[in-house]
């Protein structure tokens, strides 16, 4: 789980027998073996709730090639929570295993219940977390639905917790990758509905400014409308001040809360 291992004495010529290589197999054979049965049982139960028109319906909204089973997230939520009753007990590095290998599946359901049992975790998250997430993020996120599911719940927790990373997520803003510059927005929300933030928000909203990709204008602008519920005034004076640079896209997301006289002055004059 990307965590570094002290070298046993031997380094690299260490028989395969030492009691560390052992355990370490022991306990990655372990995850495959229940991961195995469990996401048997698991498609079993998302396929009785497949609805064919609901997924061609989605497929067609969605527009980056995303892939469904058809089950409806409501449900798809219910079922994840089912079954992490029954894996809760085996710790948070073993269920961050099983989170990997159900991000590998190509279908969207499964990146959910992934990224809900990642969040069912926030009490646990550790500074060394970011990592894995950031590698989530940029292995498996293709589409901006299973960007925002991740970053404003499970990512966006973790940072809410450990502002010390945010200097990382800054980084993002200039990734080639879309879903990071886009998740560089959307990850903050978590920390904006808390009062937290605001000011690195608006830093992030500078660097994605005039970006040209229309998912990554959406996600900043989604991110100062949700600033605006609780720093309507500073959100407001944000938008003023850079309405003539900020594409139109972001514009309207951003306003979105505003009121018909807030709206009236950011579009005048």
């Amino acid at each position: 789980m990307n965590r570094a291992i002290t070298p046993v004495a031997g380094g690299l010529d260490e028989p395969i027998e030492s009691p560390l290589i052992m355990d370490i197999m022991c306990v990655m054979a372990n995850v495959d073996r229940v991961f195995i049965g469990l996401r048997r049982s698991i498609l079993h139960d998302l396929k009785l709730h497949v609805e064919p028109e609901y997924r061609r319906g989605a497929e067609k909204y969605m527009k980056e090639g995303i892939v469904l089973y058809g089950v409806r997230v409501q449900r798809v939520r219910k079922i994840s929570a089912e079954y992490y009753r029954e894996i809760r007990e085996h710790g948070k590095d073993y269920i961050f295993g099983l989170c990997d290998r159900l991000l590998r599946s190509r279908y969207a359901e499964e990146k959910t219940i992934a990224f809900d049992w990642a969040y069912r975790l926030r009490e646990q998250y550790e500074p060394a977390d970011f990592n894995l997430f950031q590698s989530w993020l940029m292995r498996y996120v293709s589409n901006w639905g299973a960007c925002d599911d991740f970053c404003r719940h499970a990512f966006g927790a973790f940072i809410y917790q450990h502002p010390k990373s945010l200097p990382n997520v800054f980084e993002w803003t200039s990734s080639k990758n879309r879903w990071l510059r886009r998740g560089a927005g959307v990850i903050m929300i978590y920390s904006l509905r808390k009062g937290e933030h605001l000011d690195f928000s608006f830093e992030i909203a500078d660097a994605l400014l005039q970006d040209d990709d229309y998912l990554v204008q959406n996600g900043y602008g989604w991110m100062l409308k949700d600033a605006s519920i609780l720093f309507a005034d500073r959100v407001l004076k944000y938008v003023v001040n850079n309405k003539k640079r900020m594409p139109r896209r972001a514009l309207r997301y951003a306003i979105e809360r505003f009121s018909a006289q807030q709206k009236g002055k950011v579009m005048g004059g």
